[in-house]
């Protein structure tokens, strides 16, 4: 089997969706920071489903990560025909109280590191004798401008937006690309974005939360299909289909509440 390669590989959905292509026996390339992850979940799928495993550790927010990460998979000469561009995390809070340094890394490593990526694996998946596939994950929070997470879900609506158009672009050729937006899952998303103090937050995640092996199951399905946008759940398509019916004005004053800071 081909290579996929995945980022933000070690926890959460990345890893999810490791375990789910694992299980179809593809080699993987996982990407992420935290190395003793990485290391750790490659042998553990190794020895459960067999195939082979590598991993790079590497923070996709520098400006030199792709080229890096696409270096590394030419001197091995990886045969790929998956790129998953999962990495990413949200910030909590208001604008101006937010940290300009700690945005800006959030916007290069939501956005910007999966354009680089895509750009310099997309001649491989190219070059690739089967079909190849390119899966962005998104979430609800692209469908609607969310207040206190503005610049997060301005991210969001740039992958989902940036996945449509490379759809398009790339008909007709062997490279299908699908976007994946998910809502709440069960990882670490809300600790990371300073959201688990807030408890009326909390409580609506717990709600409408989802596990992210089936999240990653849902993605994986879709994208082999060649889908387009899938979002997982029920509510949370009702949810994206309202927002865009509804006034703009209506659904934002909505997110305004559910999501500010105050506890």
């Amino acid at each position: 089997m081909p290579y996929a390669l995945i980022t933000g590989a070690s926890k959460g959905i990345g890893k999810e969706l490791a375990i789910s292509l694992a299980k179809r026996k593809y080699n993987l390339l996982l990407i992420a920071r935290s190395e003793n992850l990485l290391a750790e979940l490659s042998k553990e799928l190794q020895k459960k489903y067999g195939g082979s495993v590598y991993y790079k550790a590497i923070d996709l927010s520098s400006p030199d990560a792709a080229k890096e990460i696409v270096g590394w998979c030419n001197k091995g000469g990886y045969d790929i025909n998956v790129l998953i561009n999962n990495a990413g995390y949200g910030l909590h809070g208001a604008f101006e109280k937010l940290s300009l340094e700690e945005q800006l890394n959030m916007m290069a490593l939501n956005m910007n590191a999966g354009v680089q990526l895509t750009y310099m694996i997309l001649p491989i998946l190219q070059k690739y004798s089967g079909k190849s596939y390119i899966m962005n994950i998104a979430s609800t929070a692209a469908y609607q401008a969310v207040p206190y997470l503005a610049v997060y879900s301005a991210t969001k609506s740039f992958v989902l937006s940036f996945t449509r158009a490379l759809k398009q672009e790339l008909k007709g050729s062997n490279v299908s690309v699908t976007c994946l937006s998910p809502g709440t899952v069960e990882t670490h998303f809300m600790e990371r974005a300073g959201m688990s103090k807030v408890q009326k937050i909390v409580k609506q995640a717990d709600k409408f939360n989802m596990q992210a092996d089936v999240v990653a199951e849902f993605g994986i399905k879709a994208m082999l299909q060649g889908k387009t946008e899938v979002i997982p759940g029920l509510a949370n398509k009702v949810g994206a289909f309202s927002s865009r019916l509804l006034p703009k004005n209506m659904v934002e004053g909505v997110a305004k509440g559910l999501y500010s800071p105050e506890k």
